[in-house]
């Protein structure tokens, strides 16, 4: 028996997407495999940043699997999904763009002050300084963590009104949420320590000079 028998050759892609459209989840399995890399540096030449090009990877990976059905067996399959991560990357391109307008048109960092503060996670930033605290860590977050988290906890939108307000999906808009809280966190506790820190140390927040008479 030949060692190089038909069952130890890899699947043709026309063979994976005929298994994937019959509803076969290990051929689609191995098609993100095979694809997954090229995708992603598609991506990330967009958008620079690896977690970034990661989720976008994942939703072009949604979109092609919801267009496989309409690839033409005569092209090349690689090619063709080249094609859709590079039309969908400019797509998000816009999208991100329209998110920078969203957040200079309707997202005030400098009212900080929840609908309802037993919703939220801030309501303690009701007091002045933790509301100056909240706005200096907001300004950490990149624009797309910023954006999300501002819409979600400040200004109360749903899940479902966010993603619409950005054009993204649902799953987009959670990640986008519990990363830029997680970073939240960790650069409200920094700035606490920092404070507490120059209290121990008896460091006024303004130097005072001494003038003399001349």
């Amino acid at each position: 028996m030949s060692v190089d028998s038909p069952a130890a050759q890899p699947a043709t892609p026309d063979r994976l997407i005929e298994q994937c459209l019959k509803g076969d989840q290990v051929a689609w399995e191995q098609i993100v495999k095979q694809n997954w890399r090229k995708v992603f540096n598609v991506a990330y030449k967009f958008v620079g940043k690896h977690e970034e090009a990661e989720d976008l990877t994942q939703d072009i990976f949604i979109k092609i699997f919801k267009a496989l059905a309409t690839f033409d067996r005569r092209a090349n399959f690689q090619t063709w999904i080249v094609s859709i991560s590079r039309n969908l990357c400019i797509d998000h391109y816009r999208s991100v763009r329209k998110e920078r307008q969203t957040i200079a048109r309707e997202v005030d960092t400098s009212d900080l002050q929840p609908a309802s503060a037993d919703r939220t996670p801030y309501a303690a930033a009701e007091h002045q300084d933790l509301r100056a605290m909240l706005r200096g860590a907001l300004q950490t977050l990149p624009l797309t963590l910023r954006t999300a988290v501002v819409l979600r906890d400040l200004q109360e939108l749903s899940y479902q009104e966010i993603a619409e307000k950005l054009e993204l999906p649902e799953g987009t808009v959670k990640s986008r949420i519990n990363r830029g809280r997680i970073e939240l966190a960790r650069q409200l506790k920094r700035q606490q320590d920092k404070q507490s820190a120059q209290r121990l140390r008896g460091v006024p927040s303004r130097p005072r000079r001494r003038r003399t008479g001349v």
